[in-house]
């Protein structure tokens, strides 16, 4: 039984909308394919006196789920539209059947409308993590006993499963693993790259004559599996009508009983939203509003309660900052005087901030100038203001602009404008810390590449503002929404719930004229004199893959002065015949070849990291001993032990857009071979092609394909709920 993480089947992809750069199919092993335990030990010496920054954020997050958890169990009374079904699993499904099915109204089945969700209550502030104590080793997740690792070796070699899913498994499932896995075999289904044929071959194996597809314990996996598969898919939930089909596809005898099972057993919850109408219908609602059986549709989403709840608690945060007055920083004239001497859309930037607590900020590369003025202005005024971008490249960018070393720890001075990472901020491995109520201490947070955070991420981030800070979050709307689910920057611009401020200032030159034609659908011609754009035609993948390393390693330096290392290769997918795979060994073997005695690596090997799923650490192979594979990270040393290096490492000279999200190199080569036109959309192309500051090839092989995915295909849409659940607690702007 193979577990390499395969791309989703028609059926499933048609459920969950996954495609080739979904990030459960394009994303770094470890990215969204790995399982959530494989976290890494520890990073470099000072790991030996301070918690890692895994287990920091592991803890942080398990402190912020208890603290939802404690704030659910609070809620009482009917539940608010937008939030989780009362009464049992079978009277949701009897209902939405009786809806659906046209024997009963909305009203008769879902009661009276329902009151609207009350202002988000003060949160409980989560306690700064407290560092672990001194160890020689560095420090790392505590992993299952060796017997209940054995245990389950022993069960998967039962069933016929390989026995190296063990160390997944066992932690997963807890103590008592073999157990639990010999009573419901379906539960190998919850490893991460195990698909249901797989884990119906293993429960065969063990359970012999009983097993069968009606089987409720099969129906309740797959039931969890596609919607974890949705949530790679960037789906914080599924429209139950399209999840029942989809488990009659994947041979669900009985999808509604499934579900049901499901939801009985906790392990989904399910929520109604009311649907929008249309304004004729909202004119004369008032006049029908005594009308028997006249109430307004909805909809039902089944979810996961992991990512249901941080969706809710985004909601509860983002609407405190919008409901709340600004800390008083700095008094009006001061405000108004610094937005005077601004330029353009910064004044405006500037101007917003000043009297709101939520602002919105949109516009390309150039306009992060307008952040960075932002923030000296707020370290002008006496604010302690931070700058946080999702990974460790888009902090060095913005950290560039701000006039910081990149990698170097930042300073709180009021005269230094700071970037860190977002995981850093959260963890306290950077930025200001925590106060004495476990709130972020900072009066102003801008958090620039903001398309990039996931529900999650922005949950913890929102929740962890001291009342009266104000937060801004800037981004390019048109490149490639966030590796994990949810659409929180895109949400948020069509819910105006606050100010949005757009940048007027343009990208410059021929790549700043190429790549904002792609922006608005078109894919036009421009002027390159200095040849700050080449097309590169070429027949097939393999002279796809030869072009590409003849560029890298001498036409470019050559020709525009840009060395290899400074060049990043990005292509749509890792698979294929001129997928990152193979780009990265032809490139190996011209750049830096060698035997690859380090689990394939050598020291000078350019690569990624991925500590967490949708953590990209770019860096460079070191050496490698006893402890792991030691890395250069951002300029932090980073041990990756043995047995995780072949799931969290990867040759970084040819990346996935996804992976190059936030960074910009001098050169950039887009490779688009013909198995790629899957893959293509506006907003791949458009991040793609953004990623070259001076420089872009483009090595085409997928002719007319280029331009109609410019032209026609936007980026595939994802369920949220965040909309819905921000309507009642916040008033929308004009």
């Amino acid at each position: 039984m193979s577990t390499e993480p395969e791309p989703a089947t028609e059926d499933t992809a048609h459920a969950v909308d996954t495609g080739p750069e979904t990030p459960g199919t394009a994303e770094p092993a470890g990215a969204a394919s790995e399982a959530r335990s494989d976290e890494p030990a520890g990073e470099g010496g000072e790991a030996a006196a301070q918690v890692s920054e895994v287990e920091a954020e592991l803890a942080a997050q398990r402190i912020e789920r208890e603290r939802i958890e404690r704030r659910k169990a609070e809620k009482q009374g009917p539940i608010d539209a937008g939030g989780k079904l009362s009464g049992s699993a079978a009277d949701l499904l009897a209902a939405v059947r009786a809806v659906e099915s046209g024997e009963k109204p909305a009203a008769t089945v879902f009661g009276a409308p329902e009151p609207a969700r009350r202002p988000a209550p003060e949160p409980v502030r989560p306690p700064r993590p407290a560092p672990a104590e001194h160890s020689a080793a560095p420090a790392g997740p505590a992993g299952p006993a060796p017997e209940t690792v054995q245990s389950v070796r022993r069960v998967l070699a039962e069933g016929g499963a390989p026995e190296g899913l063990a160390p997944q498994t066992a932690p997963l499932l807890g103590e008592g693993a073999q157990d639990a896995l010999r009573a419901d075999p379906w539960l190998l289904l919850r490893v991460a790259g195990v698909r249901p044929e797989q884990a119906d071959g293993f429960a065969r194996a063990l359970l012999g004559a009983e097993c069968g597809p009606d089987d409720e314990r099969r129906g309740r996996a797959v039931t969890v599996w596609l919607l974890e598969q949705a949530a790679l898919a960037g789906h914080t939930a599924l429209e139950l009508p399209r999840l029942t089909a989809t488990l009659a596809q994947r041979g669900v005898p009985d999808p509604d009983a499934a579900v049901q099972s499901t939801l009985a057993e906790g392990e989904a919850l399910a929520f109604q939203d009311a649907l929008e109408e249309t304004g004729a219908r909202r004119e004369g609602e008032q006049d029908e509003e005594g009308e028997e059986g006249e109430e307004r549709p909805v909809r039902v989403l089944i979810g996961l309660e992991r990512y249901a709840l941080a969706e809710e608690s985004l909601a509860d945060g983002l609407a405190r900052l919008v409901n709340s007055a600004p800390k008083q920083d700095g008094s009006a004239a001061d405000w108004e005087q610094a937005a005077a001497s601004a330029q353009g859309s910064a004044a405006e930037l500037i101007r917003a901030v000043a009297g709101h607590g939520l602002v919105l900020h949109t516009g390309g590369e150039a306009s992060l100038a307008e952040p960075a003025a932002l923030l000296r202005t707020a370290h002008a005024l006496g604010l302690r203001a931070w700058a946080a971008a999702p990974g460790p490249l888009g902090r060095d960018r913005f950290a560039a602009l701000l006039g910081a070393a990149p990698a170097e720890p930042p300073s709180s001075g009021p005269n230094a404008p700071a970037a860190v990472t977002v995981t850093g901020l959260l963890t306290g491995a950077e930025g200001p810390g925590r106060d004495a109520d476990g709130a972020l201490d900072l009066d102003l947070l801008v958090v620039v590449d903001a398309p990039q955070l996931d529900v999650e991420a922005g949950a913890l981030l929102a929740e962890s503002l001291p009342d009266g800070a104000r937060l801004v979050l800037a981004g390019d709307p048109a490149v490639l929404w966030s590796v994990g689910p949810g659409r929180v920057f895109a949400d948020l611009l069509a819910a105006r719930i606050c100010p949005q401020i757009a940048s007027r200032r343009p990208d410059p030159g021929p790549l700043g004229e190429l790549v904002s034609g792609i922006g608005i659908g078109e894919l036009g011609q421009v002027e390159a004199p200095g040849k700050e754009v080449v097309i590169v035609p070429v027949r097939d993948a393999g002279e796809a893959v030869h072009r590409t390393v003849q560029l890298v390693a001498d036409s470019v330096p050559r020709a525009i002065g840009v060395p290899a290392e400074e060049t990043q290769v990005i292509t749509p997918g890792h698979g294929g015949a001129a997928g990152t795979r193979v780009l990265n060994a032809a490139l190996k073997e011209r750049l830096n070849p060698g035997p690859g005695r380090f689990g394939g690596f050598d020291p000078g090997d350019r690569v990624v990291h991925t500590p967490a799923p949708g953590r990209v650490l770019p860096g460079r192979v070191v050496t490698a001993d006893a402890e792991g594979l030691h890395l250069s990270c951002a300029g932090e040393t980073v041990i990756v032990p043995r047995d995780r290096v072949e799931g969290s490492v990867r040759h970084g000279w040819a990346l996935t857009a996804h992976q190059a999200l936030g960074g910009r190199w001098p050169a950039a080569v887009v490779v688009l071979p013909g198995d790629a036109v899957q893959a293509l959309s506006r907003s791949w192309i458009y991040t793609a092609f953004g990623r070259a500051a001076r420089h872009l090839s483009v090595v085409h092989g997928v002719e007319q394909a280029l331009p109609r995915a410019v032209a026609e295909i936007p980026a595939k849409p994802r369920t949220t709920r965040l909309p819905r659940l921000l309507a009642p607690q916040t008033p929308t702007t004009d």
